[in-house]
């Protein structure tokens, strides 16, 4: 664990990977001053999950001085939209969201947006140093050394190799993992973790001429098997087919051919007419995986390399940046209770996502929804609907998923206000 005696001199920190939770932790601690290196090889696969955000989203993007970038390339989002079929579906736009901080969002190529997130950092007076990273354990404990080779952070200013500084013993006094879904340190120190319980592989990739119910909405649609996302952005749509990876794998060998095949197999794809796939296409399948542990004897995990959940309601974005936020606080704060309070937070934003996707995979949720359209129109539904206007659209939006009364009226209204409808109707399987 972090030792009060280490967490107060933390001087120096060692970012591995530049990715948005990375370069968020960057900005923001070193902002505070202290001495910043991000590590990372700047080399990223064409495409990457992440390319919608929830409006809870928009605040960090203000703190760090991006939004007016983002705005300039990104797509504006002022919805969502489910498709439950091809004659059944509801939108609904976040400015009718009851009490909503931020009621707008944006899509964005990923390309761009880490690119941003990574400015803000240098600007803030972290470097980046493009070099691989290798960590070492020390002898009889879990403190990790970055290998020989790597670059290292400063508190005394000395420069050391492939021109970035050198700390006091050559090492800095907190090492954070940012290197997302490749989980360096959870894997050097065996951390435990927890697997979600579906099997599902995520094929995703950018094609044209594929529809719209609303410009600029994050579509859902629920399929035979499996549901898609669609995602609009500059000159193309970012479709992704999620299902359970047994199945794909008898729409052919090369996840190229799943995906295309698939796209033709499924009705409600099939009816969107004649597309063309302009990426290659890229797979996810482990996106249900969350270390029990964020922090130890000078590390810490930050982002997808803490954990990771569905990629259903776009909350990855929005748990790494608020993760990155709140290891902040908890490094300037410099005491062991403060990393605790940390790994509590984060793991517990990560179950509230857990619990919604859960009720987005049983039917729980779409019958919810049929539901409460259904009770809108009576005198009873109509007067009680600002309120539950107010907390469980917030809930997606990412505003309210940590709030305790939000996500308990959530639970009780998926679990005993369905009208008695068997809620399997509406599951995804």
């Amino acid at each position: 664990m972090v030792t009060l005696a280490m967490a107060r001199r933390i001087h120096s920190v060692a970012i591995i990977g530049g990715g948005p939770a990375g370069a968020t932790v960057a900005t923001l601690v070193a902002r505070a001053g202290l001495d910043v290196t991000i590590l990372t090889k700047r080399k990223r696969p064409p495409l990457i999950v992440g390319e919608s955000l929830v409006p809870a989203i928009v605040p960090f993007l203000r703190e760090l001085g991006i939004e007016d970038e983002v705005r300039q390339y990104g797509v504006f989002k002022p919805g969502a939209t489910w498709v439950f079929d091809a004659e059944d579906l509801m939108s609904f736009r976040f400015t009718e969201v009851r009490k909503a901080k931020t009621t707008y969002s944006y899509n964005v190529p990923r390309d761009l947006f880490d690119a941003s997130l990574l400015r803000a950092a240098e600007r803030a007076g972290a470097r980046v140093v493009e070099h691989g990273v290798t960590l070492e354990r020390e002898p009889g404990g879990e403190r990790l050394r970055l290998g020989v080779d790597t670059p290292r952070p400063s508190v005394d200013g000395e420069r050391g190799q492939a021109g970035s500084p050198r700390g006091q013993h050559g090492q800095p006094d907190l090492i954070v993992d940012a290197t997302g879904r490749a989980r360096l340190i959870a894997r050097v120190l065996d951390l435990p973790t927890e697997e979600g319980v579906r099997r599902d592989t995520a094929l995703f990739a950018h094609l044209t001429g594929v529809p719209l119910v609303h410009d600029g909405h994050v579509h859902t649609d629920r399929l035979q098997r499996g549901w898609a996302w669609r995602i609009p952005l500059p000159g193309r749509i970012s479709v992704g087919l999620v299902v359970d990876s047994e199945h794909l794998q008898g729409f052919g060998a090369s996840i190229e051919e799943q995906y295309d095949g698939y796209l033709r197999s499924e009705p409600l794809l099939r009816a969107w007419g004649p597309v063309v796939r302009v990426t290659p296409v890229m797979k996810y399948t482990n996106y249900q995986l969350v270390a029990l542990r964020g922090y130890g004897d000078g590390w810490a995990l930050v982002g997808d390399a803490f954990g990771f959940v569905d990629p259903v309601f776009s909350s990855g974005m929005l748990l790494a940046m608020d993760g990155a936020r709140a290891l902040a606080r908890a490094i300037l704060d410099g005491t062991r209770r403060a990393f605790a309070r940390y790994q509590r937070h984060v793991l517990r934003h990560v179950r509230a996502w857990q619990r919604a996707a859960g009720y987005f995979y049983d039917g729980r949720l779409f019958t919810l929804m049929r539901v409460g359209e259904e009770a809108r129109q009576s005198f009873f539904g109509a007067l009680i609907a600002p309120h539950f206007n107010t907390h469980l659209p917030r809930v997606f939006t990412g505003e309210a998923t940590t709030n305790h009364y939000s996500l308990g009226l959530l639970s009780f209204m998926c679990r005993h206000s369905l009208g008695g409808r068997d809620p399997s109707k509406l599951q995804v399987h």
